[in-house]
């Protein structure tokens, strides 16, 4: 049969309990040099028996280092979680404060645009009296300025535009009057231009003049008949007036 599960409570029997310290006593410092063995880990084992005997277990025997590690690591826990408490507590009052702050103001707000009035005394109405003619008095002022630094801006437009009328005007004169100067030059210009304008004279197709007999012919009758030239057309070459002629 198996062992059974021990109960875990403090022995009565002295002698059983001298026995079971001294067991697991060994057991719990094997245990421990394991562990540092096999993980390579700083252990550090200190155990007191009922009669105030010291049994103790370090790694490469230094426990003392260990204990200043452990020191150490403790203190800064501790600080950090004070640190987190003390951060957790001064923001909850900073938050206190600022909701109360936001619900002055807020209150305020309501009181400048005539609201919730009711519950004021005459002086705190006269307060937000005076408070608002303040304001006033600064958007009156604000506005008096951007109205006169507006009024600035467009003289300084109309003056920039007088003085460009100004000039194209001078040089309108000065054109003028360089042409009332040249008269001559300026009819050469329009002859030229006349001249270039001018359509082309396009000469008649030969066909097309009506040209009669520039020489005597004779009927059967044997009169000479002249013939009635037209001065508008054209006359024939000489060279054609011989070649008939002669025939």
């Amino acid at each position: 049969m198996g062992r059974g599960r021990v109960q875990l409570k403090r022995i009565e029997n002295k002698i059983n309990r001298q026995v079971t310290f001294s067991k697991r006593r060994s057991g719990l410092l094997k245990k421990a040099h394991e562990i540092s063995v096999l993980c390579d880990a700083e252990v550090a084992l200190i155990v007191f028996s009922t009669k105030g005997k010291l049994f103790e277990y370090s790694t490469d025997s230094c426990m003392e280092k260990i204990l200043e590690r452990y020191e150490r690591y403790s203190y800064a826990e501790r600080r950090l979680v004070a640190n987190d408490n003390q951060s957790n507590g001064n923001w909850t009052l900073e938050h206190a404060k600022l909701k109360a702050r936001v619900e002055v103001l807020q209150k305020n707000h309501r009181h400048f645009m005539g609201e919730e009035l009711d519950s004021l005394s005459l002086k705190e109405l006269q307060n937000i009296e005076q408070q608002l003619d303040s304001a006033l008095k600064h958007i009156r002022a604000r506005k008096n300025q951007l109205m006169h630094e507006s009024i600035s801006e467009l003289q300084k437009k109309d003056k920039a535009l007088q003085e460009q009328n100004n000039m194209l005007a001078k040089k309108i004169k000065e054109k003028e009057k360089a042409q009332a100067q040249n008269p001559q030059l300026e009819q050469q210009q329009q002859s030229s231009h006349g001249i270039e304008s001018s359509p082309l004279l396009i000469p008649q197709p030969f066909h097309s003049l009506n040209m009669t007999c520039p020489y005597p012919t004779r009927d059967t009758g044997g009169e000479d008949i002249t013939a009635c030239h037209d001065r508008s057309g054209a006359l024939l070459p000489p060279w054609m007036l011989r070649h008939h002629l002669g025939d």
